[in-house]
Formats: C-alpha cells, structure tokens, sequence
C-alpha cells in the first residue's frame, strides 16, 4: 500500500509540473529550494574558469535530486502526515538547512566570479602600464599591480609574477618564490609553469639538478605550446644533451617555433639581436661590441638637428630597427626620416614608404602615401623605393596586381644589392608568381638575401633543405637554418637585458637569464654564463664548489657549437684540473681540434709546451719548435711569446745534446781542472789572447769607421752673397 501511494504522489507531481494548474505544486514551488538558483550558463560559462565551472556543475545535480524528493514529500504530507515519520526522515535535510546550503553556495559563487573580474582588471591595468612606458619606476608600479592580481589566484598574472621573480625583472629576485608559484601552476596545468620548472631542475637553481625531470617538464610544457619548451627540445635533440641525439626529433621543434617567429616578422627584416661576448670585452678591450655608446648617439642627434642628412636616416634606422644600444621608437623613426625627406634623401622617402605600408601603433597604415613615397624614390634609381613598388604590384597595396611589374621592380632592386628585392625575387621563383617556377633561381635569391641576415630568407632555406626541394635534403642544414630563424624570437631580448644587469654589478641577475637562453641553444650565452661563473666572486648563486663544474659544462656546449676560445677553456679546465680532474691527454685533443680546425694560434703554442715538456703526449722537441713557429705565423701577436719560448727550447737542446754526448757539465769542471793552460799554451798564454782580442776589436773600429766615411754628408747650405763679401770688406 505504501508503494502504491508513492507511485501516485510521483505520477500526481510529473502531471502537475506538465500541466502547471496544481494549487498544490505551486506552493511547493514558491517555497525557498525552488526559488534558489545555482548556476546560470549564459552568464557563468563564460566567466568562470573551468575547474570552477566543473566543480559547480558536480554540486548542481545531487541537489535537483534532493529537491524532487522533498517536492515529494510535500505531496505525500497533505494527505498522510506519518509517511515521512515512516520512510525515515532523519536520513534527509530538513528544508531550512538545505536553502542555507544552496543560498551560500550561490553568494560563494558570486563572490568569486567578482573576485575573478576584479583580478582581471587588476590584470588588464597592469599590463597597459607595462607595455606603455619605458620608465623603470612606471614598470615597477606596474608589477606591483600585477602583484596584487597573481595574489587574488589570476594564473597570467601568476606566471608573470613568477618569471619576474626568477629573473629579477622590476622586482626582488627570489628564485624559491618563483618555485612556488610555477608548482601552483602546475596543478592547473600551465605550460609556462611547467617549463619554468624544467628550467630550474635543469640549472639546479632552488633544487636538485635532474636532466630526467626536466626533460619531463619541457616535454608537457612543449606538448602544452609553450614555444621555449619547443625550442629547448629542439637544441637537447640536436645536441644529444640528456636525450638520444636525433636530427628529425630536433627539426619538428624548431621548424614549429620557426614557422611562429617567420609569421611575426615584418618585411623589415625583424629586430636586431646583439650577441656582445662578455669575455671578447675583456681580452680585446679595444675591439667594439657593437654597443653605440650614450656620448656617441648625442652627437649622431646633434648633427641631425643641425641638419646632417646622414645622420638622420642612420639614426631614423636604428629607432626603426632597434639594437646597439637604441630602443625600438616608430615615432622617433618618422620624425628623422621626414626631415631627411624633406632635405631630398631618397633613402628616407622610401623608408617612410615602409613605414605607412606596414603600419605601426604610432603611425596608421596608408597603402596610397606609401605609394607616392615609393613612386619618389624609384623614380631617383633608390633599390629601397624600387623594392617597395614591387611590394605594391605584389600584394595589390594601393595599384592593382601586376606581377610583371612587380618583377621589374624587385629585379631593379636585386640587381643593386636590396635584400628585399632579393627576398621577393625568391619567393616569386619558388612560387612561380609572374614566372615560370625555378627553384634554382629561388635558391641563388634566397642565399643572397641570407647573406645580409635577412629571417624570412633563412627560413625560406630551412624548409627548401628541411623538404628536398631544389637541393638534396639535409636535415643537419634545415636544423642550423631553423635554429638562427629561432634565435630571432622575441625572446632574444633578454640577451640586451642580461648584458645591462651585467654591466651595472647584478651578476645574479644576469647568470639566470644568461642559463635560460644558453639552454635555448644560444652560444653566446653559453660561453657568457661560463665566463660570470668563471670570475671567482661575481655569482653568489651557486657554491663556490659548483662554479668550475658549472663553468665547464657551459664551455663544452658553447664549443660544441664551434665556438675556439671555448674549446681552449676547455683545454685549459683539463690542463689545470679545474672542475674536474688533470688530464693531460684531454687537454691535447681540445687543443689539437682547436689548433686543426680553427687555426687558433694559442691552441698551437699550447700543444707547442707539451711536446717540450711531454705533457699528455710524447716529448718531441723538433714538434715543439714546430708548433711555436706555427703560431707565430697564425698571428701576429704570438711572435714575442714564441721569440722567448724557442730561446729556451734552443738552450733545453743544447743541455739535451750534452747529454746525448755523455758531456755533463761536472765532466766538463773536471776536464777543465786536468788542463794545465801554462803547460799547453806557454807560459804567456794570456798576454797572446789578450793580443788577439785587441786585433779583434781593433778591427771591428776600423770596419765601422770605414762604413761612417762612405755614407755621403749632406751639403752644407750656401750663404747669402752679402754674407760671402763680409770678410773681403
């Protein structure tokens, strides 16, 4: 009976809802479980993240279930009050706690997704601060902001924050809470995270060093997106550094972060990177770096508003471009290449045609004033205005599409030497665009343009070698093309950066990010990472016990990347057991690579004192002279070292063929002691050698007398006629 009553409760309910005319069901309806909502999809899935959202969904269903049973329930209690008291009601909620639940379930969630949109716009506000100034103490204030939204749970905000932290960017270094924050991020997944801590177990910075696990990081960071990831993957498989060595696994990396870099890069060619070497400073001081130096860029300014012609589109080039000390300023661009303009420079014309073609946040985009400043300059025989006329008959930029004018024009400007001109003339070969396909002439145009450094040209190389086409395939030259398109990435700033932090005494700051790019692959911060860890003192992040194994390590990597001074350090870490043990036999062959592959004139000296002392090989004076007098003639600077070195070689074989005579030199004192020079030579043996030294030295006086009276005198100057007459007066 009591089944049969439930079955008619449950079919009165479903009727009633269908129907909706039950007096009954709408005052169950109108109770505080039926008014209380719990999520509303249209507004919340977009808003909430989606671990909130999952946890919200997973709460939602069991209460819709609790809510039917007390809706049944309801029924069944007009009609009998005693079948709740029998079904057991202390097993179920009573309403007044279950719409307690529910209520503040429902505040919990609208406080956190205000919570949210208030880390957002904390967020948001940060990052227009940041990207908007160039002032340390707006970027500051700016990560301070970002600060406060990385504390409220915002996860860009929190990478942010935690990179901030690793490398010192506008705020305090503190290695341990970079840590912290990439392991809380790494519970949601975050690929940045997840490559922050491979990089951390890579370096051994804040904990253990481990290969395995970082490999394990960089690999989900990688199948997460994260570009550095990719391109770490891509320099360890080249390399073979803790992974089996693989030329295809290392190409399918960089080619994806290649293709991402080759899609940023403008026509201009990209920004340049400067790869200064901290230790090429130090031993060639003299040597540029490539640096412009802050009294240098004054002057270039003050001849510019002078009205130097030059100097202004050499200085509209660098604020273009960026690098050697200047940062990138379209604004200050277009302000030095108008007046040269103005002053009747076809250079500046047609670089102010760039500018309106490609459009920047400062200055609009403006396909037609980019015509008539590409239309000046062409007209004036400029490769730039010429190669920029191609650019619009290609793309369609203000004319209508005309490819035979478009490879008329990049003809004109190959043919001067423009590395766009070279650049399109490929691409249109390669394509067949206007021309019968060629890849052999697109490859002759390629190369030329690489050759000038051009991205787009060694990207376009990569995948022809990295596909066969118009070449044989060489996976070996598609990896080395891909990987110099990759070290143009944005993320080559941090080169500049760590240079800075270096030159103003932050060494600290300068190491860390120095060892994220050398596990990028850079050789240049390979060997600067050496050289800081090198300096006893300079970093006080690591040990002083780690630093010569650290060192070493860094060497080898930048050697393998053939890299000569790098493959000396190498020698000499061997030589002098630094960071590892004495091997002679080591030292020799980083030498002898050094010596054969690079001609280097140190690395010939070096093997030069071996084979005179027999240091890791055998003694072989004849092969020491060789050696000293091969790097006498490899440079110029050896010739002193070398002079020294043969003058004791000539001695040591002179004491070596006493010895090979069995004439040492105590025989010589004793044979010496036995003669008897009065008996042997006279009693005056003395006054005779003493006659012939003075002959000797007589005629010695008399040759250099003679030599002085064949060199002609000059003629003694005439006197004045007046001066002649004075003594007859």
């Amino acid at each position: 009976m009591m089944t049969r009553r439930k079955w008619l409760l449950f079919t009165l309910l479903v009727v009633g809802v269908s129907q909706g005319v039950t007096a009954d069901l709408e005052e169950i309806n109108d109770s505080p479980e039926g008014k209380t909502s719990f999520h509303s999809p249209n507004t919340e899935e977009e808003e909430v993240p989606t671990g909130a959202r999952m946890v919200v969904e997973q709460t939602h269903f069991p209460r819709e279930e609790v809510s039917q049973d007390s809706e049944g329930g309801g029924e069944g209690s007009s009609e009998e009050p005693s079948l709740l008291d029998v079904t057991g009601t202390e097993d179920l909620p009573t309403e007044p706690v279950d719409a307690e639940e529910k209520q503040k379930a429902s505040e919990d969630q609208a406080k956190q997704r205000r919570q949210a949109q208030e880390a957002e716009d904390l967020y948001q506000t940060a990052i227009k601060i940041i990207n908007g100034t160039s002032k340390t103490s707006q970027k500051k204030e700016g990560y301070s902001i970002l600060m406060k939204a990385a504390e409220m749970g915002h996860t860009k905000a929190m990478e942010k924050v935690a990179y901030a932290m690793l490398f010192g960017d506008y705020m305090t270094q503190n290695t341990h809470q970079a840590r912290e924050l990439f392991e809380k991020l790494l519970i949601e997944g975050s690929p940045k995270a997840q490559t922050g801590l491979g990089f951390l177990h890579a370096v051994g910075l804040g904990v253990n060093s481990s290969q395995a696990k970082a490999l394990v990081y960089y690999t989900f960071g990688a199948l997460g997106g994260n570009l550095i990831a990719h391109m770490i993957l891509g320099y360890r498989y080249w390399g073979g550094i803790g992974v089996p060595q693989s030329c295809e696994s290392a190409l399918t990396h960089y080619r994806l972060v290649a293709n991402h870099v080759a899609s940023d890069i403008s026509l201009t060619g990209g920004s340049v990177v400067q790869r200064i070497r901290l230790l090429d400073e130090v031993e060639n001081p003299g040597v540029a770096s490539g640096m412009l130096e802050e009294d240098l860029i004054q002057y270039y300014q003050f001849l510019a508003e002078k009205g130097d012609v030059q100097a202004q589109v050499g200085l509209g080039q660098l604020h273009l471009h960026g690098g050697r000390g200047v940062e990138q300023n379209h604004e200050r661009a277009f302000e030095y290449f108008n007046q040269a303009a103005n002053a009747g420079n076809t250079h500046a014309m047609a670089f102010l045609g760039k500018m309106y073609s490609e459009g920047s946040d400062s200055l609009p985009q403006n396909n037609e004033t980019a015509m008539q400043y590409f239309k000046k300059a062409a007209d004036l025989g400029n490769p730039v205005g010429q190669s920029g006329l191609g650019m619009a008959y290609l793309y369609g930029r203000g004319v209508p599409v005309n490819y035979e004018m478009a490879l008329k024009y990049f003809q004109k400007a190959a043919e001067q030497g423009w590395v766009d001109g070279q650049l399109q003339l490929g691409t249109m070969y390669y394509n067949g665009i206007g021309v019968k396909r060629d890849y052999k002439q697109a490859l002759k145009y390629f190369n030329l343009a690489s050759q000038a450094g051009h991205i787009l040209a060694f990207y376009n190389l990569a995948q022809m070698h990295a596909t066969g086409t118009g070449v044989m395939r060489s996976c070996h030259t598609a990896v080395e093309l891909f990987k110099n398109v990759c070290e143009r990435g944005h993320w080559s700033e941090r080169m500049m950066t760590a240079y800075s932090h270096y030159k103003e005494g932050e060494a600290d700051l300068a190491v860390v990010q120095y060892l994220l790019l050398a596990e990028q692959g850079y050789e240049v911060a390979q060997s600067n990472v050496a050289f800081i860890l090198d300096q006893a003192g300079e970093a006080k992040l690591f040990s002083e016990n780690e630093t010569f194994p650290r060192a070493l390590l860094h060497w080898n990597r930048a050697a393998a990347q053939g890299y000569t001074v790098a493959r000396i350090k190498l020698g000499d870490y061997h030589f002098y057991g630094y960071g590892t043990d004495v091997d002679y036999e080591t030292a020799v062959i980083h030498y002898r690579l050094a010596s054969e592959q690079q001609h280097n004139a140190q690395a010939m000296f070096n093997l030069g004192y071996m084979h005179e002392k027999g240091l890791g090989i055998k003694q072989d004076i004849h092969l020491a002279k060789r050696f000293y007098d091969m790097a006498a003639e490899a440079s110029p600077d050896a010739q002193v070292p070398v002079f020294l070195a043969l003058c004791k070689l000539g001695l040591v074989y002179s004491l070596q063929y006493l010895q090979e005579m069995n004439v040492s030199v105590r025989n010589a004192q004793e044979l010496m002691s036995q003669i008897d020079l009065d008996q042997l030579l006279g009693p005056e043996w003395d006054l005779y050698l003493m006659t012939i030294i003075a002959l000797l030295l007589g005629t010695v006086i008399a040759y250099r007398q003679r030599q002085h009276q064949g060199v002609p005198r000059p003629a003694a100057p005439q006197r004045p006629q007046g001066e002649q007459q004075e003594p007859e007066q």
